[in-house]
């Protein structure tokens, strides 16, 4: 299993992916054997997910390096050297790694996950060398109609993307928008194409307090958890929407609070908060622990989705566990993309467009009304028990298992 993100990477919800297939396939007939990158490529680390690796679990951690940290000169660096993406030296010391895992353990199958798309190169190579079943998991759609912004970065990342489905035993989706768009460009591939998406681990929210205090007693706080990107999850319309509700509704707007947790552009938040005249109604905070960060949900009163219209195709993967969390959720996402989707399929159907400030208000109004009458939609029991990481283990063991039966 070759994964860029892995504990003790801080700060990505993309850990969870691979660190839950990790703990579950051996129960399926499954050894993990994993090979990441040394701790040095992270931005920022924390061992508090160090612990849920199971023992015994082989994990081989190749050489690499971050170029825009530690090969750049004042703040700059060869663009070549980030391409397809800043960690392409992991590549090296990947492809020899892996090699040699696959010499020492004579495993049956590989699987890489993009992002990273590195990842995908390094499967590209073991299994050109090797010859062995290969699973190409796609968290996100890779070279798409605006991303990379970067021409020579887009080029590379279509030229891997050629190149894993003219090679890849199956290609996986976390999103059905995803698949159906690559079998559209891929249609030779359409058959080794498929869906498994993200989830939930149950064994997260064991010993989590249910209904404790919440956030900010005498307040309604709305929070956000995770990264918001500047583009894919522009928070302008949201703040410009509790900006009118001061003047709709200031008996709402004077007890609504918004909390930006581990938002990574605390900054341009601020900055935009007080740009909107609300910057006292928001917070924005550092990340914390993956487990206090769900207890942090579990007292929110409502969970904010960000997710732009041209993320269409994508899924955000704390959703799940936002679903999980039988907490009130609002989704500022366009209603004909697949995160509208997972949110109606689990009835909650509390959305507006991320880009419009009239129908956030008007949205967050309506969701105030239902949850004073304690009739805030929250995710129905079957949504919640079909989301468990544990369904997702299956698939992934049943694809092994017919990919290897020859």
């Amino acid at each position: 299993m070759v994964a860029y993100h892995f504990p003790p990477l801080a700060g990505s919800s993309g850990i969870q992916r691979t660190l839950r297939f990790v703990q579950q396939l051996p129960a399926l007939g499954w050894q993990p054997l994993v090979l990441t990158t040394h701790p040095r490529a992270y931005d920022r680390t924390n061992i508090d997910l160090l612990s849920d690796v199971p023992t015994g679990t082989v994990v081989r951690r190749a050489f690499a390096l971050d170029t825009a940290r530690h090969l750049s000169i004042g703040g700059r660096h060869i663009g070549a050297m980030a391409r397809p993406d800043r960690w392409i030296s992991w590549r090296f010391d990947g492809v020899r790694t892996g090699l040699s895992m696959i010499d020492e353990w004579r495993p049956q199958a590989i699987w890489t996950t993009y992002p990273i798309a590195t990842a995908h190169r390094i499967g590209i190579e073991l299994h050109r060398r090797t010859g062995l079943p290969w699973i190409a998991d796609f968290r996100d759609p890779m070279a798409q109609d605006d991303y990379p912004s970067d021409p020579k970065t887009w080029a590379s990342f279509l030229a891997i993307e050629q190149d894993v489905f003219s090679r890849a035993s199956a290609c996986l989706f976390t999103t059905p928008g995803a698949a159906a768009m690559y079998r559209d460009r891929y249609p030779q591939s359409a058959e080794r194409i498929a869906v498994l998406e993200n989830g939930y681990d149950e064994d997260s929210f064991i010993g989590l307090p249910v209904g404790g205090a919440p956030i900010a007693p005498g307040k309604v706080t709305l929070l956000h958890s995770g990264i918001v990107y500047p583009d894919e999850r522009d928070p302008r319309a949201l703040l410009a929407a509790l900006a009118r509700l001061r003047s709709s509704h200031p008996a709402i707007a004077s007890q609504l609070r918004i909390r930006f947790r581990a938002a990574v552009h605390d900054d341009l938040l601020r900055r935009l908060a007080t740009e909107a005249g609300v910057h006292d109604a928001v917070e924005v905070l550092p990340p914390i622990g993956y487990r206090d960060a769900l207890a942090e949900m579990l007292r929110a009163d409502g969970l904010l989705v960000l997710q732009a219209a041209n993320c269409n195709a994508q899924v955000p993967a704390k959703l799940y566990e936002y679903l999980r969390t039988r907490r009130p959720i609002i989704g500022l996402t366009d209603a004909a993309g697949d995160t509208a989707q997972v949110m109606r399929d689990a009835g909650v159907d509390v959305i507006a467009p991320l880009d419009n400030a009239e129908a956030i208000a008007a949205l967050i109004a309506r969701w105030w009304a239902q949850r004073a009458d304690g009739k805030a939609p929250i995710a129905t029991e079957r949504a919640i028990a079909a989301a468990g990481r544990q369904a997702r283990s299956v698939e992934l063991s049943q694809w092994l298992n017919r990919l290897t039966a020859s």
